[in-house]
């Protein structure tokens, strides 16, 4: 089954010195955009995270501090990624828990806002999961019968994973429909957070809350009302995602 696409749909992947958003760093960007004639256009570089990869890390993905010695920063790099973003749709394996938000807060932290609200997102993983649960390289064998030797070199991650979805899409035609907005529902796009970080949520109502503390599940404007001190503290001393604050802020402003 062939994928319809009205725009491009931008497969992403990153290697990190790390796991924790806000606490580590980029040291490669891949990105394959499948266009909406089927060609693909691709993308990668190597970051400088401008601190030590641990030996844990580079143990996963085979980058080294020396390799990334001479590569720009993501500063120098992150106009030039976004415009390789721009217009597109995502997709990525496990793109939803960690590669967009994880870039989010990367930009934020080099001046660079980057709003994925208006997007369609499909989590080649999650789809993976709800057929097959396994990790990508088995979903590589699984859906295309074949190794994937470049197991986490992002380009390679990234050219695996739109293999893997356009095979999701042959495999199951009575399941899923060739369709972003469709593929993007199933793999549960419209739940995210509206902070990348997933420290805010949405309430049936639409209206902004925080999602943990002795206040989940409060509008942040209620909680303004009832205990600014709280909200105050929450926003100095709590060390959430400079993106999250941006976006409590802003709907502090306008309450």
């Amino acid at each position: 089954m062939p994928i319809s696409l009205s725009r491009p749909l931008a497969f992403f992947d990153l290697e990190t010195t790390g796991t924790r958003i806000g606490k580590d760093r980029i040291v490669q960007i891949g990105i394959v955009r499948l266009l909406p004639d089927g060609t693909r256009e691709s993308y990668q570089t190597l970051v400088n995270p401008e601190m030590p990869i641990p030996p844990e890390a580079t143990a996963v993905h085979g980058i080294t501090d020396a390799m990334v010695a001479g590569s720009p920063t993501l500063e120098a790099v992150a106009r030039e990624v976004l415009d390789e973003l721009a217009g597109c749709d995502l997709s990525g394996f496990n793109v939803m828990r960690f590669d967009i938000p994880f870039l989010t807060e990367e930009l934020h932290r080099v001046g660079y806002e980057w709003n994925t609200a208006s997007l369609r997102v499909v989590d080649v993983q999650r789809i993976f999961h709800k057929m097959e649960p396994r990790d990508l390289s088995a979903a590589l064998r699984f859906y295309c019968g074949k190794e994937h030797a470049g197991a986490h070199d992002a380009l390679a991650d990234v050219e695996a994973t739109a293999d893997v979805l356009l095979a999701q899409l042959e495999r199951y035609p009575d399941a899923l429909q060739g369709d972003v907005g469709f593929l993007g529902e199933f793999s549960g796009d419209r739940q995210r957070s509206p902070d990348a970080a997933g420290k805010l949520k949405f309430d049936e109502k639409g209206t902004i809350c925080l999602s943990f503390g002795k206040y989940a599940n409060w509008p942040l404007e209620t909680i303004g009302r009832n205990d600014p001190g709280y909200l105050q503290w929450l926003m100095t001393k709590a060390e959430l995602p400079g993106s999250t604050l941006a976006i409590m802020r802003d709907v502090l402003a306008s309450t």
